[in-house]
């Protein structure tokens, strides 16, 4: 049976991360304790986890605040995440009829997620079933624990500019290419799925700046350089 801390750390983080606690919130520890019937000890234990990985922070006699979304921290976290991803692909064999059967099966059950909060934790489970095609499956871990910064983005981007079908018809092509035996076809293909989070991004934050933190992205005109 997981620990109260365990318990608290888990939830309190992932209702930052799905916005649920908003950036910029003030969060009471006596507020979170009752609503996850913990006492406050496990719940200011988790907030000092949480707030290691930067997701909230400690304000001596002030109180605990949620992070403002760094986009900064969200491009590390997005470099790691298609350090691990890509490269697995590319060390990944053709899916056998039985391995092509359960993805096409996850992209089926996508089809039928009808919001963001539906498609996410199927979204997740794909990628970690990617990943086991090159016998990865462990490495979902190291992505998770780095992705925290990411994740809020993309939670709170997810359909800024595209739907949550887009994200399955990217999927689609993906798992397509690997059928077909393009590795290269498919890593091209999870490389700019991944990256549409920067689109989003950007237009999230158009809408709530007060969400970010620092400066916005520069606009880019005219032709870019030639290196």
């Amino acid at each position: 049976m997981p620990s109260a801390r365990s318990v608290a750390y888990a939830r309190i983080r992932d209702d930052v991360i799905q916005g649920v606690h908003a950036p910029g919130a003030l969060l009471s520890e006596n507020d979170l304790a009752v609503s996850l019937g913990l006492s406050r000890q496990p719940v200011r234990e988790a907030l000092l986890l949480i707030a290691q990985e930067g997701l909230v922070e400690v304000r001596p006699q002030s109180g605990t605040y949620v992070t403002l979304i760094d986009p900064d921290r969200v491009r590390e976290a997005q470099f790691i995440r298609e350090a691990i991803e890509l490269t697995s692909l590319a060390s990944c064999r053709t899916p056998d009829p039985a391995d092509e059967t359960r993805l096409r099966a996850a992209i089926a059950s996508q089809r039928r997620a009808a919001d963001r909060d539906a498609f996410y934790p199927l979204d997740e489970e794909f990628h970690r079933m990617l990943l086991g095609l090159a016998g990865h499956a462990n490495a979902w871990a190291a992505v998770s624990a780095a992705k925290g910064h990411l994740d809020r983005a993309r939670y709170v981007g997810m359909s800024a500019t595209r739907g949550v079908q887009d994200y399955v018809d990217d999927h689609e092509r993906v798992l397509d290419a690997l059928a077909a035996g393009d590795v290269e076809g498919a890593i091209a293909a999870l490389r700019e799925h991944l990256r549409f989070v920067f689109a989003d991004l950007e237009a999230v934050r158009a809408r709530h700046p007060e969400h970010f933190d620092g400066p916005p992205a520069p606009t880019r005109t005219g032709r870019p350089k030639r290196r």
